[in-house]
């Protein structure tokens, strides 16, 4: 069975069988996106209102920022995978509360096992305090992080970003975080 096949049958598990609340909420969930075999995920915190109704994840303004920062070095999206740590939209855009994302953290290790990227890249806070509890994303944002974790097996490296779409209502944050997305193809080499 291929990558893509068994993210489809995981996904149609956890459809059916996923406890999160925000299930009641939203309009469906939100599977991840991309490419099945690429050695670099990002990982979003939780969909928004486009992405609850169209079901991809970031489609809105920071997804149309990513993709930008992509195409800067020389990346396409479809080559990349792209998920979040909650698979379903918090009411009115809200941060998605600890049992949330516990509710929805088995299939988001499930996702990181089958595809078995050689980075991670964190979209924002959130994605990286579940690997990361105690650091801030201001201390350690764009740094390389090597860390095993224990669902994951061996050593998984790791670059936390600012979440797109704060960076593009924070004129700080965007110089920011599109110097640190320069540190990709560079963090990769490192690791491959």
């Amino acid at each position: 069975m291929t990558k893509r096949e068994q993210l489809d049958e995981l996904n149609k598990y956890w459809q059916e069988n996923c406890e999160c609340g925000l299930k009641v909420t939203a309009t469906q969930a939100v599977f991840g996106d991309g490419n099945a075999n690429s050695d670099i995920v990002f990982i979003g915190e939780a969909p928004g209102k486009n992405e609850d109704l169209q079901g991809k994840p970031f489609i809105g303004a920071g997804g149309k920022f990513l993709a930008e920062m992509l195409e800067s070095i020389k990346i396409k999206r479809e080559d990349v995978y792209i998920t979040n740590i909650v698979k379903y939209r918090p009411p009115n855009n809200r941060d998605p509360l600890p049992e949330e994302k516990e509710e929805c953290n088995e299939w988001l290790m499930n996702e990181l096992r089958i595809i078995s990227p050689k980075l991670i890249v964190f979209l924002g806070r959130h994605p990286m305090g579940r690997f990361f509890p105690t650091e801030k994303i201001s201390d350690i944002h764009g740094k390389l992080l090597i860390k095993k974790i224990p669902e994951l097996g061996e050593k998984q490296a790791f670059l936390a970003l600012y979440h797109p779409a704060a960076a593009l209502y924070n004129g700080g944050l965007r110089e920011t975080l599109i110097k640190d997305f320069k540190k990709i193809p560079k963090a990769l080499e490192k690791i491959l």
